[in-house]
């Protein structure tokens, strides 16, 4: 589905993580949460129709395919949540960022974006208003090829061309042995800066949970005091329309204290929307010590791994050694035998010579 979904010449362009929400479709006011924790959100670019989206997967389940159009507009409505309304998808999508930063990054890709998709569609009309005018060329003389995608931006080949002069470049190519050893290193490097992400968020959800345990237990006394006092509310309500003799005056003190126990009911209705979203950070909370526990279970394996390497790039340096010292050993005897060789030469040489002499003189 997700190759489905993205095409063959689609590719990632940014990515940041945030949680996704939509717009209610029945009250157009509510946000509803389509993600349970933060996902990644991606600008993709279509290089065949030049198009760029925004696409964010849950799982297998796209849960943004939007589009981005030059009428599109990116609003930030608090410092870490932003919107934009997606007319062909009939809603408006909302992310919500761990940081301000975050948020500055997404917005200014979409503006550069938009602007992108802005100049590709005029290029297109370009194209189009070229291709319909007749020429005014002779009949004999021949008609250029309109603009493509592929005149402007390069066929695949031509593309392609840059990255093999790059890479046909001479360079220097790392042992054999060392590649493994500084490939684990650059993993375990990457899992101990996520692990330490994750510590630190860890910490300050761990802070902002005990604060709100603590403002739990004081709306928790205050929702018992509202109670009270709408009991106690009723029964002067009771005691006034038993007692009182000015049933007009007794009727409005009813309506006020009604009001009143409205506004209490409704105080209480947000105390007990408050609690749920307490809960869901909690919930979110242990998913993250969850996800620590696993990373530092992944940092340990990776470990392992390093001394496993470790061990068997020490063997080969010491298979290394042992081989250079006989090699040595092997030129050192050669040598000797080249000596002892000469050697003899030359004794058999003076002999030919003796030799020689004797039968001269003979």
């Amino acid at each position: 589905m997700f190759i489905q979904l993205l095409g063959h010449r689609e590719q990632p362009i940014f990515s940041t993580r945030a949680h996704v929400f939509q717009i209610d479709p029945n009250t157009k006011k509510n946000w509803v949460p389509t993600s349970k924790h933060a996902v990644t959100v991606s600008y993709f670019y279509d290089s065949t129709r030049n198009v760029y989206r925004i696409i964010s997967l849950d799982g297998s389940k796209a849960i943004i395919n939007s589009t981005i159009t030059p009428n599109m507009t990116f609003t930030k409505t608090s410092q870490k949540f932003g919107q934009w309304a997606d007319s062909r998808a009939n809603t408006v999508y909302g992310l919500g960022f761990s940081s301000e930063h975050h948020l500055s990054k997404f917005a200014e890709k979409f503006q550069e974006f938009k602007e992108a998709a802005r100049l590709a569609k005029e290029k297109s009309q370009e194209k189009m208003e070229l291709t319909s005018t007749p020429s005014q060329e002779s009949a004999g003389g021949d008609i250029q090829s309109p603009l493509t995608p592929e005149s402007i931006n390069g066929t695949d080949d031509e593309r392609a061309t840059p990255e093999v002069t790059q890479n046909s470049e001479p360079r220097a190519e790392p042992t054999q042995n060392a590649l493994p050893f500084t490939h684990s290193s650059t993993i375990s490097k990457h899992w101990e800066a996520e692990l330490a992400t994750l510590k630190g968020n860890n910490a300050k959800l761990t802070a902002a949970l005990l604060e709100s345990t603590a403002n739990v237990k004081q709306w928790k006394q205050q929702l018992a005091a509202y109670q009270e006092e709408a009991e106690r509310l009723h029964k002067r309500v009771t005691e006034l329309e038993c007692v009182s003799s000015q049933a007009n005056a007794v009727h409005t003190h009813k309506t006020e204290l009604n009001q009143t126990i409205q506004e209490l009911e409704s105080t209480l209705k947000k105390k007990e929307e408050e609690i749920e979203r307490l809960k869901q950070e909690i919930d979110n909370a242990r998913e993250l010590q969850a996800q620590r526990d696993s990373l530092t279970q992944k940092l340990q394996e990776v470990e392992i791994r390093n001394k496993d390497l470790e061990g068997q790039l020490s063997d080969l340096e010491q298979r290394l050694e042992k081989s250079q010292n006989e090699q040595e050993a092997f030129r050192n005897n050669l040598k000797t035998l080249l000596e002892i060789l000469d050697g003899k030469i030359f004794e058999l040489t003076e002999l030919r010579d003796n030799l020689a002499k004797l039968i001269e003189c003979s």
